[in-house]
């Protein structure tokens, strides 16, 4: 496939989400940008936060981790199913009942300003942070397979990859976003399908023994009991995944803004029910494609692994050209169906948790303001990616950002944890302290407990962090 005919087709494809934005975008002002207006359609929101929720690390990162780790990320799916649940039936609940726009308000309530700015500060690390990560390997698998052969550099690629999303995104935000996600969503699903068409026929097995195959294979292996030490050990990987859910969900300003432009509590619950159940079921598909990934390459004698895994076998192999358009397709819209909203989300949380734009301009000074806000986002996303241009050069980035996000999102799973399950006031302006300490603190003893204890952390590392905050807000409580 020639770069020029890739570049058509990126160029179509942000062609119709222009047009979903030309449509959305009437008459619209922060109250669209920011909620939506509350009219969000609720099967609309649960099938575009599947894409969301799993992004172009998941297309890419998932099926790259199968050779090592087999299924073994399965356990911490599992784990999900009852994150969810929590945020369906404690968090959202909380959230409509005090009708919040950014759900760091909360704290503001519970425990004082300190509290709040650090909340949602350590939730705009968080995003930038993943954000970036994510866009990263996009721009980077961009930058491989066409805008090096056409001379670009990759700061450039970088510039146009959130150009665009600015463009489609900085009138009506999250409005335009609901709708866009649930077109992105679609494309990722076919590209995943029609991989697995390709890679099947590829490895001659038939229609009706596709689920036999993957499952007699030694790399299907979902459960791992036997090392209570290892970071893939099943009640780790499966805990983590409980409060991975919960803080990277239910705790994250972009993934519950589009929670809460439904119509209503029930309507939003009902989203994450039905999400729950086919994020799920998606997941175990990426694993399968992994797994027949790993196979195909073995058996032709292709050396990529981790993340070049399926961008090799997709663009660079004999299976034809239709596995690679759709590969492109997917891996866009898996990517941009989590940047687009990541930046919404920023622009979202800084306008109203850190500058206060509701209480302190008035209503036609708060669109100018957050649109200048929506723009610096964007300088401050293509610089992060650039920086981990540099910096990246090893593992898969899923486990890069898990293991980055146990730090950054301990200190709001320990700060909602106090708030929702103890009725203790804490001296508000020691809250930043403790904040701090707890993930400097988990990564001390994260680093030196195999050495220790033998004993490997990995995504429990969040379940420790989160330990450490609420063990703080105790010692810094009001008698």
């Amino acid at each position: 496939m020639q770069p020029l005919h890739i570049l058509l087709l990126i160029a179509a494809y942000f062609g119709i989400l222009l047009l979903i934005s030309y449509f959305t975008g009437k008459q619209a002002g922060n109250d669209a940008f920011f909620k939506a207006n509350r009219q969000s359609p609720w099967y609309i929101v649960a099938f575009g936060m599947i894409g969301a929720s799993l992004s172009g690390v998941t297309f890419i990162s998932v099926p790259g981790a199968v050779e090592k780790i087999g299924f073994g990320y399965f356990q911490v799916v599992l784990g999900y199913i009852i994150g969810y649940f929590v945020i369906g039936s404690v968090l959202l609940p909380l959230y409509y009942k005090l009708n919040l726009t950014s759900i760091y308000t909360y704290l503001d309530e519970r425990f004082g300003n300190h509290a709040y700015k650090t909340g949602a500060s350590f939730f705009l690390i968080s995003r930038i942070t993943g954000a970036s990560f994510r866009l990263f390997l996009v721009a980077n698998v961009l930058q491989t397979i066409m805008f090096d052969a056409m001379g670009v550099p990759f700061w450039v690629t970088v510039i146009i990859t959130i150009l665009l999303i600015w463009l489609y995104t900085f009138k009506s935000g999250i409005k335009t976003i609901v709708w866009t996600d649930t077109l992105q969503t679609l494309f990722m699903l076919i590209a995943l399908g029609v991989a697995i068409h390709y890679i099947s026929d590829g490895l001659a097995i038939e229609e009706g023994n596709l689920f036999g195959y993957v499952m007699d294979s030694n790399l299907s292996q979902i459960f791992f009991f036997d090392d209570y030490k290892s970071a893939n050990y099943f009640w780790k990987q499966f805990l983590s995944g409980i409060f991975i859910a919960i803080v990277m969900t239910g705790l994250d300003q972009d993934m519950m803004q589009k929670n809460l432009t439904c119509k209503s509590l029930k309507d939003a619950q009902k989203n994450v029910f039905w999400f729950t159940i086919v994020l799920t079921i998606v997941n175990f598909i990426f694993l399968g494609l992994g797994l027949l990934l790993t196979q195909y390459a073995s058996i032709n004698g292709i050396d990529a692994h981790k993340d070049q895994l399926f961008p090799v076998i997709a663009t660079q192999s004999d299976l034809g050209i239709g596995i690679a358009v759709f590969f492109i397709l997917g891996l866009i819209a898996a990517a941009y169906s989590s940047a687009d909203s990541a930046l919404t989300s920023l622009t979202t949380s800084f306008s109203i948790d850190i500058i206060d734009i509701e209480k302190k301009y008035s209503a036609i000074d708060q669109v100018k303001v957050r649109k200048k806000i929506h723009i610096l986002f964007s300088f401050v996303l293509v610089l992060v990616i650039i920086i981990f241009k540099y910096v990246i050069k090893d593992a898969s980035v899923i486990t890069k950002l898990f293991v980055f996000a146990g730090y950054t999102y301990g200190p709001l799973l320990g700060l909602y944890a106090f708030g929702l399950f103890t009725t203790l006031k804490v001296k508000d302006k020691l809250v930043p302290i403790v904040a701090i300490l707890a993930p400097v603190l988990s990564y001390f003893i994260s680093d030196n407990s195999a050495i220790w204890f033998g004993f490997e952390f990995g995504f429990f590392i969040l379940i420790l962090n989160g330990f450490l905050t609420f063990f703080g807000l105790i010692l810094i409580r009001r008698k």
